[in-house]
């Protein structure tokens, strides 16, 4: 296991000769490059050290999250430095049959995506104020500059989205996967636009509703606790935000049918999601203790099934940079209020989202995740103005 380590640390070395780092066994004897380590990876037992090389980040998530690995100095940095020579998510033969199971009882079927949703998103609400802005939005948002507040952020994106369906007041709206309420919310008040949103958590579900009463907006819009194969109606246009990743590969047909099926001829949608720009397996860390049931698409096989329920795509837009600093706000967030996130769950759910949220920016950062906006219509839609100009303000939004 001391060879294996060391091969490693010279293969970060010859990728990156700059890179400062340690490995720290677990008899005390140091492995590393650089006089002052940005990040030093304290391995506790030889133990810990076969899971790391027989069972890759599936083996590095479990061992950090039971304390048998510790992480001094930048998270990141480690993350970046495993990225650089290729240690990821992939899974091990062995890891794939032992997770057969899970990944089988998970698969997001209508009677399971349900408890998949319950899993991550009906923690509770305060849990969400700690490290999101103050609209609970759970997804990319879009920085016009080095100054914009997350809160700022935020807004723009569902502005931005709103310009690209050229959103206004009599349109009818459809929002799959509508979280905490955000975009239904903004289009409701700023856009005059009316719809419904619908999600599959408990916890957002009554957060939504009770913010509907709040505001005033109950003839203007609606939430349903419904999944997405469930819901009825015809509208001008959809929006699905940071949903798309829990439908899993298997059903990615059917939700791009839905959407054809929601759409009235010549409506436009977006989907803005998570995605790759090549097909592969879907992190197993991630996958068991974040997202049971979650995929990350392909960005070919999303716009090859859009094509095949006859939806036309019109744009595609990746905003990757934007990811990775919205996860950073929400690392210091986090971290900012660590103390009382302990108090509420735990030490090991404090390990679990610290690494799921700082591997999750380190892949956005320096890996191969993205994140795309598509702008799509049922058929063909030629009243669209010709160029992006209408996307954007003057300022550069």
């Amino acid at each position: 296991m001391k060879k294996a380590l060391r091969e490693l640390a010279a293969a970060i070395n010859r990728v990156d000769p700059s890179a400062a780092f340690a490995f720290k066994l677990w008899d005390g004897e140091v492995i590393g490059y650089g006089s002052s380590p940005k990040t030093t990876l304290t391995i506790k037992s030889p133990t810990v050290s076969e899971k790391l090389f027989g069972e890759g980040f599936m083996g590095f998530g479990e061992a950090y999250v039971a304390g048998d690995l510790e992480v001094g100095g930048d998270l990141q940095e480690l993350l970046r430095l495993g990225l650089s020579v290729g240690f990821d998510g992939k899974a091990s033969l062995r890891e794939k049959i032992r997770l057969l199971p899970f990944y089988l009882k998970t698969t997001a079927t209508v009677r399971q995506s349900r408890k998949n949703i319950a899993h991550h998103y009906d923690l509770t609400p305060e849990f969400y104020s700690l490290f999101l802005d103050e609209s609970l939005t759970y997804s990319c948002g879009y920085f016009n500059s080095e100054n914009d507040s997350l809160d700022l952020a935020q807004r723009q994106k569902y502005d931005l989205i709103a310009r690209k369906l050229m959103l206004g007041p009599e349109d009818t709206t459809v929002d799959i996967g509508c979280g905490w309420g955000a975009m239904l919310l903004r289009t409701a008040r700023e856009y005059c636009a009316s719809g419904v949103g619908i999600t599959l958590s408990n916890n957002q579900y009554d957060y939504v509703r009770r913010k509907i009463e709040e505001l005033g907006l109950g003839k203007q819009i609606e939430v349903k606790l419904l999944d997405y194969r469930q819901l009825e109606g015809k509208f001008d246009k959809f929006v699905s935000i940071g949903m798309f990743e829990h439908v899993g590969k298997r059903f990615i047909p059917a939700f791009m049918r839905q959407a054809a099926r929601l759409l009235k001829k010549g409506g436009t949608g977006l989907l803005h999601t998570i995605a790759k720009e090549v097909e592969s397996p879907t992190d197993p860390w991630t996958r068991r203790y974040i997202f049971p049931g979650g995929y990350i698409p392909g960005l070919p096989e999303t716009l090859r099934e859009m094509g095949r329920a006859g939806l036309c795509v019109l744009d595609v837009e990746g905003l990757r940079p934007h990811y990775g600093r919205t996860l950073d706000c929400w690392i210091s967030n986090f971290e900012n209020n660590v103390g009382r996130i302990r108090e509420m769950f735990g030490e090991r759910f404090v390990r679990i989202w610290r690494l799921y949220l700082n591997s999750s920016s380190a892949g956005f950062k320096y890996g191969g995740t993205r994140v795309y906006q598509i702008l799509f219509s049922k058929g063909l839609n030629n009243d669209l103005p010709a160029t992006r100009g209408y996307m954007y303000v003057p300022n550069g939004l």
